[in-house]
């Protein structure tokens, strides 16, 4: 598969056939059931040949297709081990690689939009890509001022796909909601789909990227590369170095494993609070270790990549997600319901006992409870379990609860960047990112009396 299926009844009938796929399994399984089999081992090569066939045609198709494939991806984590060690790798796949689109294509987009004189750019442009992702492919190249750089070039007509793509995948969203239990997999779709216009806008992605860039110039943890050249179809971004977050997740050592998870936490939490703006698509694909921290050679940087998916938050994240949080730690039932209530997580037509409410979010927070917390697979699928098991009361509450669509995506992005570091097993002080960066967190009066406890300890 070597260029992006353009033709709608081509796309079309190749996310149709997946529904299709899905009701065959079934007649199979019941098959296998009447013969003897258990439920359970039926049950399992159902969800292991579903997993296959969705991988392979969402990867085949890019576009929205892979898009969708990307954002599940990171959920891997919660799916049972027997289903997801198998399919880890497919998984994975999609984080980082997609089908090339041929040359004659990419210097066609080249020519169309820095002008037939392109060549005359760059000293050096490898016509192999060096990453393909969702919507374009990266090539790698030396600037004509010799700065070595990474060229995004856009797919034809990856707006569209991306589109129909999303709007396909809504149609049998049901049939996809056992790949990660607990999830509803329909408004991932939907906000995915909501998202495409800005993602398609490199003019966007660029001014993202700079603000970023700019902000984390001389971080001693985050690196972000400067924007070398905008326009239509095309961004041109610094070249970093680095070894993949995925690498990390299937090989790396224990250190390169907690210090890319402290960092990836960091910089979830940081970014909004420095820049206004929250990077939405955090998945390992976008993220490398670099050496050279803070520690010296042996230490590492984050390298962040792909600003196309931004929320834009000018006073950083929202006060009540901290507010929230302490008071749920501290054990403040009635406040924190009441917060919730003022928010719309919980709608004026439905009323919910407040301490059911607050034993409903104290094990998704256990996290934050203690100085450093370990993530692991075992871990988020208990959480998944607990939400997903109808004779669960979260599963009763959960339903009941409602998310409001200024929170829907900073949701996706926390959740996902979870499912990152458990897929990383890491080990990190996220309290001490939260007391840092996240408002509301710590109380006012104590951001007050801070300057001035510091002041007095030193005097004395």
């Amino acid at each position: 598969m070597s260029d992006l299926p353009r033709k709608a009844v081509t796309r079309t009938a190749k996310l149709a056939a997946l529904p299709l796929g899905f009701a065959g399994r079934a007649t199979w399984g019941l098959g296998k059931r009447i013969v003897g089999e258990s439920a359970e081992i039926v049950g399992r090569e159902l969800q292991q040949r579903t997993a296959e066939q969705l991988f392979k045609v969402l990867g085949e198709l890019k576009g929205g297709a892979m898009k969708f494939g990307q954002a599940m991806s990171v959920f891997e984590s919660a799916l049972p081990e027997e289903i997801a060690g198998p399919y880890r790798a497919a998984l994975t796949k999609l984080q980082d690689a997609a089908p090339p689109m041929p040359t004659r294509t990419v210097h066609s987009v080249l020519a169309e939009r820095l002008g037939e004189d392109w060549p005359e750019l760059f000293l050096e442009f490898d016509d192999k890509p060096a990453a393909a992702a969702s919507i374009g492919q990266v090539h790698r190249g030396v600037w004509h001022d010799g700065r070595e750089v990474a060229v995004k070039v856009q797919y034809p007509g990856a707006g569209e796909a991306l589109l129909s793509d999303l709007t396909q995948l809504s149609r049998f969203a049901r049939l996809l909601g056992p790949l990660v239990p607990g999830m509803d997999v329909k408004p991932l779709i939907n906000e995915l789909r909501d998202r495409v216009s800005e993602e398609l806008d490199y003019g966007l992605e660029a001014q993202a990227q700079q603000a970023h860039a700019e902000e984390f110039a001389d971080d001693p943890d985050v690196v972000v590369p400067a924007v070398v050249h905008q326009c239509d179809q095309v961004l041109v971004t610094e070249w970093i170095d680095g070894v993949p977050l995925s690498e990390v997740i299937s090989g790396g050592t224990r250190e390169q494993r907690d210090r890319a998870g402290q960092l990836l936490s960091r910089f979830l939490f940081s970014g909004p609070a420095r820049t206004g703006l929250l990077h939405a698509d955090p998945h390992p694909g976008n993220f490398r270790l670099l050496p050279g921290g803070p520690e010296g050679e042996d230490d590492w940087r984050l390298g962040v990549l792909d600003f196309g998916t931004v929320d834009r938050l000018p006073g950083g994240l929202p006060e009540p997600i901290g507010e929230s949080l302490r008071m749920t730690l501290d054990g403040e039932a009635d406040a924190v319901y009441a917060l919730l209530c003022a928010e719309g997580f919980v709608k004026e037509s439905i009323e919910l006992d407040p301490d059911a409410v607050l034993d409903y979010l104290l094990p998704i927070i256990e996290p934050a409870r203690v100085d450093a917390f370990t993530f692991t697979r075992d871990w988020i699928r208990s959480q998944a379990a607990r939400i997903a098991d109808p004779r669960s009361p979260a599963h009763q509450l959960g339903k009941q609860l409602n998310l409001p669509p200024a929170y829907l995506l900073i949701h996706r992005v926390t959740l996902s960047t979870i499912g990152v570091l458990c897929q990383l097993g890491a080990t990190v002080r996220l309290r001490e990112e939260l007391e840092e960066w996240l408002p509301g967190f710590v109380p006012e009066e104590e951001l007050e009396e801070g300057p001035e406890a510091e002041e007095s300890v030193a005097e004395a």
